[in-house]
């Protein structure tokens, strides 16, 4: 069974991988992000066909507690963050914790 990429964030976010043919997505506006955003995590955690969510970095901000801690140790599916982080480590070490290997280590 191969699995989709889904999509959480505001509708200008989820536009653009919608446009390149993202199925999965939940489009959250900014000013419901506080009240909204968890139920939309969740959902999209809980769904079998999805094996990668993408989210912006500053959206982890409007989480609770507890759905953080959920979408932080979650290996299926595994999440990825974009967003304003200077240098690339963060996608390797979210690719080496959810499968335990780094693939981009050199030999």
């Amino acid at each position: 069974m191969s699995q989709e990429i889904g999509v959480i964030g505001s509708p200008e976010f989820t536009t653009g991988f919608r446009l390149a043919g993202i199925r999965e997505f939940a489009n959250v506006p900014e000013e419901d992000k506080p009240e909204e955003l968890d139920a939309a995590v969740t959902e999209m955690l809980e769904d079998d066909g999805v094996g990668i969510v993408v989210m912006h970095e500053d959206d982890l901000e409007h989480l609770s507690r507890t759905v953080r801690r959920d979408v932080e140790t979650s290996v299926e599916p595994v999440l990825v963050t974009l967003g304003s982080a200077a240098g690339g480590g963060g996608l390797r070490d979210q690719i080496k914790r959810a499968i335990g290997i780094d693939l981009m280590a050199e030999d």
